[in-house]
């Protein structure tokens, strides 16, 4: 079960960065695409995440005091797949602020894919590329481009 759990999830997040991606070329679906990949699935994976936590913390060892107790705690089955879940839900939530941030600012939405690839696959140096893009296209074009 934890495995299709991890599948899973590994499926739906790429669905939805993918419908993260394409929502601009569907205007008049845009709005619930970013909802469901920003919205619907972290919190479809959130309810996983405290279903998961709820049945597994009290059977795992370790905790968060160190980077030992972490390992111990992430050999837990049910904690690992948590965790995961827990990265593709903040992630996604992440990649749809920039999607909207980006367009809030005027960027072109082909400049924010690339950030939408490094949230999906390292997170923080996704949102770092797009805060750097952003303030570099700022500077270039003010009036163009505003926060």
């Amino acid at each position: 079960m934890l495995d299709l759990l991890f599948q899973g999830g590994n499926v739906i997040a790429t669905l939805a960065w993918l419908a993260l991606a394409a929502a601009p070329l569907l205007p008049r679906h845009k709005d619930r695409l970013r909802s469901a990949a920003g919205l619907a699935v972290p919190l479809l994976f959130a309810a996983a995440y405290v279903g998961l936590v709820g049945t597994s913390w009290w059977s795992a060892q370790g905790g968060y005091g160190s980077m030992a107790a972490v390992r111990a705690l992430f050999d837990s089955p049910g904690m690992l797949v948590a965790g995961w879940l827990h990265y593709l839900a903040f992630d996604l939530f992440v990649g749809t602020w920039i999607a909207r941030e980006g367009e809030r600012a005027g960027l072109p939405h082909l400049l924010l894919i690339p950030c939408f690839v490094l949230t999906f696959q390292f997170g923080p140096a996704g949102l770092l590329a797009f805060v750097l893009l952003r303030a570099a296209l700022r500077r270039r074009a003010p009036s163009q481009v505003e926060a």
